[in-house]
């Protein structure tokens, strides 16, 4: 199968951009201060561990989508090349 190049930019385009957001929701989720993420002893509580989870989860699956979106964009080249 092959993926038309605007396709394949906007798989690229929201896999890096999901890499970010993700990164960035993990990095605000260690510096919690709210309550939510640790409780008053410092223990991380039940909310902590789900949404690390999802954030984890959706990272991944933006890196795959963004791989996708790589690979048939270097298809779209050698294509055009030969």
């Amino acid at each position: 199968m092959k993926l038309s190049r605007p396709v394949s930019v906007f798989l690229l385009a929201f896999g890096v951009w999901s890499v970010f957001i993700w990164t960035a929701f993990v990095k605000n989720l260690f510096e919690d201060v709210s309550g939510l993420a640790f409780d008053a002893a410092g223990d991380s509580t039940a909310f902590f561990w789900v949404h690390l989870a999802l954030a984890a989860t959706s990272f991944g699956l933006g890196v795959a989508v963004g791989v996708i979106g790589l690979r048939g964009l270097l298809a779209g080249r050698r294509d055009t090349r030969g």
